[in-house]
């Protein structure tokens, strides 16, 4: 390709706004599942797309939710759904830039989004993953028979949107940042994974106004697991799905400075030197706070080198 031709496909990748071409595709934002770095619609066929624009490059780009392979940039878009080769793209795509000679679609500002915030191509991806799933509504094979979260737990008001299952049948735990959606736990069988590409935040249970507790639990299985033992009611949930990084210690800062006032913080890690050295780094950023009128307490489960998921597996085997 001659680097005009190559100039040109540049241009149309960062200069065409994506969201504005698929309006015009017959693309109808979906604002509820959007954020300000990752745009969300949906077409014709029951296509739906997440539309970004990267961070590097500056290309915009999309990925399907319905189609893990079809992804790419505006080039990709239009080859994929007018079955045009890259000439006949190229001719329909000049119409989108250029002075005077630039299409004027007349979109009601309101049938897309003129200024996304960047966003990484991997990000992109996982939040159209994410997207395909579903959340869990009754039950789940391996959190309840391998895991043995009962049931009533899965589907209490707690955890809510909060667990989900992908294709394959996986437990899939969200984690989030500032920003929104940036990775997530993967659980079955014998197999335990995160999210490719993703970083992890914090997975987190729904809240209320009147909540006097928040209990931080390594994984989201040992935070369902103490609520399980426990059930305490009041009580909101944290993980950090294991050791902390830099902007998890960030957003639990952030978390614990708009606790309500003489909130008591539980931090329920795991019976092991990983989970008293957590346990002290969560002191510190409470401490961090200086926040007098907050409440922490260590909480181990009984019993060297075991979580909080050990002791309900425990508990059904001399149930037996």
């Amino acid at each position: 390709m001659e680097r005009n031709d190559s100039q040109e496909i540049d241009r149309f990748k960062q200069q065409i706004n994506l969201t504005e071409y698929a309006a015009c595709q017959g693309y109808v934002l979906e604002r509820k599942e959007s954020s300000r770095n990752s745009v969300t619609m949906r077409g014709p066929n029951d296509d739906k797309i997440i539309i970004g624009k990267e961070g590097t490059s500056g290309d915009w780009i999309y990925f399907s939710v319905r189609d893990e392979a079809d992804h790419g940039t505006i080039i990709d878009f239009v080859q994929k759904r007018q079955h045009l080769n890259l000439g006949e793209v190229r001719k329909q795509l000049r119409m989108w830039i250029g002075g005077a000679t630039r299409l004027s679609p007349h979109l009601s500002p309101d049938r897309y989004v003129a200024q996304v915030e960047p966003i990484t191509r991997n990000l992109a991806g996982i939040r159209a993953q994410f997207a395909a799933m579903k959340p869990i509504r009754d039950t789940h094979p391996y959190l309840e028979k391998e895991r043995r979260i009962p049931a009533e737990v899965l589907v209490h008001p707690r955890f809510t949107g909060k667990i989900y299952r992908d294709r394959y049948g996986n437990a899939v735990f969200p984690h989030y940042d500032r920003q929104g959606l940036c990775g997530f736990e993967l659980r079955n069988y014998h197999f335990k994974g995160f999210a490719k590409g993703g970083q992890k935040g914090l997975w987190y249970s729904t809240s209320t106004p009147e909540d006097e507790r928040l209990v931080i639990t390594e994984s989201a299985i040992e935070g369902l697991s103490y609520h399980a033992l426990y059930g305490p009611e009041g009580s909101r949930y944290f993980s950090i799905a294991g050791e902390m990084n830099t902007m998890q210690r960030q957003l639990l800062e952030a978390a614990f400075l708009k606790l309500a006032t003489s909130t008591v913080i539980v931090i329920a890690m795991n019976n092991d030197a990983g989970g008293r050295h957590l346990s002290e780094e969560i002191k510190g950023l409470v401490l961090a706070t200086r926040r007098g009128d907050l409440t922490v307490m260590d909480k181990y489960p009984d019993g060297d080198g075991i979580d909080w998921n050990d002791v309900i597996k425990i508990g059904k085997r001399r149930e037996r």
